[in-house]
């Protein structure tokens, strides 16, 4: 038995350093990106419900951007606070944005898709940028370095949306470590050939993109997803690229509590249900190659059998994630995180299984 499990070790091995090396290392291990601008009209599209006090600090942060040629379409999805009085103070001071204000509508009430599929339709631009309402550009360059990636093949840029530091907050590390594993994984698989998923905080695409896949209608249902699985239907080799200048940066406030974090991460996890079955499979042989990891050396090393091999294994798989890592957390300017791994890898394992038990026999609270 002892010799099967190390036959399995061996081969859980080998899949956490096919991915790391062959996939992940193709982000990591990539040249730096060269922001060229292009003279492409722009049209920045921000959802917002219940965000006054999010909108009021990073609307004129959009506004204030570096670029000749854009817009900005707020959307306020049926707020009851004073978002919509907000946007309409927007909309006065400033005369590239444009206001789409949208009612509840008993078929697609609190559904964020609906809304802005009505700020898509809006918009006077091909070309569109999207952000959230709780997220903030890192630089007056931030549409000229996502514009920039656009060609005539690549009409969906895929960008980096993290979250701020906070001093001295173990939670905020997990926060951000999780959120660079995830883009580890899409810039890799992106440029593998195989995109699959992006974040809503920063994201770009050709409208022509939105209606050749009838926009949202395929995933209607679902409450979540505007971003992920959108990309997982409409992005393919050809037309997908990445940005990640530290100009095409995104950040936004992180939860300061794991409960709230908590109900976000089982947001996302219940989304990822509905992607299409090859990337589950991927993602699932990841997520369960590295909980394996974990537990097979353990059973090993307690019968202190083949100890030697095992502990070789153990470091060679580190060695080669924490150079990936490292590499990876250099380009997106999370240098910090580096140091914090494998402590902050092992509990986001923990905390990835006990999603995937509250997910089994709960649902995940959707858009505000």
């Amino acid at each position: 038995m002892l010799i099967i499990i190390l036959y399995f070790f061996i081969v859980v091995v080998a899949i956490q350093l096919s991915y790391y090396l062959g996939i992940f290392g193709r982000f990591a291990f990539a040249k730096a990106q060269k922001v060229t601008p292009k003279k492409l009209s722009i049209s920045v599209i921000v959802c917002a419900k219940n965000e006054e006090e999010n909108v009021v600090d990073f609307i004129p942060l959009l506004a204030e951007q570096n670029y000749p040629d854009f817009e900005i379409v707020l959307i306020d999805d049926a707020s009851s606070d004073a978002t919509l009085d907000i946007f309409e103070g927007f909309e006065k001071k400033y005369p590239n944005v444009r206001l789409v204000k949208v009612k509840n509508n008993e078929a697609f009430w609190g559904n964020k898709k609906y809304a802005l599929t009505l700020g898509i339709k809006s918009a006077k631009n091909d070309y569109l940028l999207f952000t959230d309402a709780d997220c903030y550009p890192t630089s007056k360059e931030w549409i000229t370095a996502m514009s920039s990636q656009f060609t005539m093949q690549k009409t969906i840029v895929l960008g980096y949306g993290g979250y701020e530091k906070i001093a001295n907050s173990f939670l905020n590390k997990l926060i951000r470590f999780e959120t660079l594993l995830t883009a580890i994984q899409y810039f890799s698989w992106a440029k593998a050939g195989h995109p699959y998923m992006g974040v809503g905080r920063n994201l770009a695409y050709k409208k022509e993109e939105f209606f050749n896949v009838n926009g949202f209608i395929n995933h209607i249902q679902v409450r979540s997803g505007d971003d992920d699985l959108f990309i997982n239907e409409a992005a393919t080799a050809k037309n997908t690229t990445i940005a990640y200048t530290p100009e095409s940066f995104t950040y936004s406030k992180p939860k300061n509590k794991y409960k709230d974090w908590l109900i976000q991460k089982r947001r996302h996890v219940a989304t990822a249900n509905y992607y299409n079955t090859l990337d589950k499979v991927q993602l699932g042989l990841f997520y369960c190659s590295q909980l394996l990891f974990l537990v097979l050396p353990i059973i090993l090393l307690s019968f202190q059998f083949r100890w030697i091999l095992v502990l070789g294994l153990i470091v060679a798989r580190y060695t080669a994630v924490w150079i990936i890592v490292a590499f990876s957390a250099g380009k997106l300017k999370e240098n910090d995180l580096k140091y914090w791994f494998p402590i902050v890898e092992l509990i986001l394992i923990f905390t990835q299984i006990n999603i995937f038990i509250l997910n089994t026999f709960s649902k995940p609270v959707q858009w505000k």
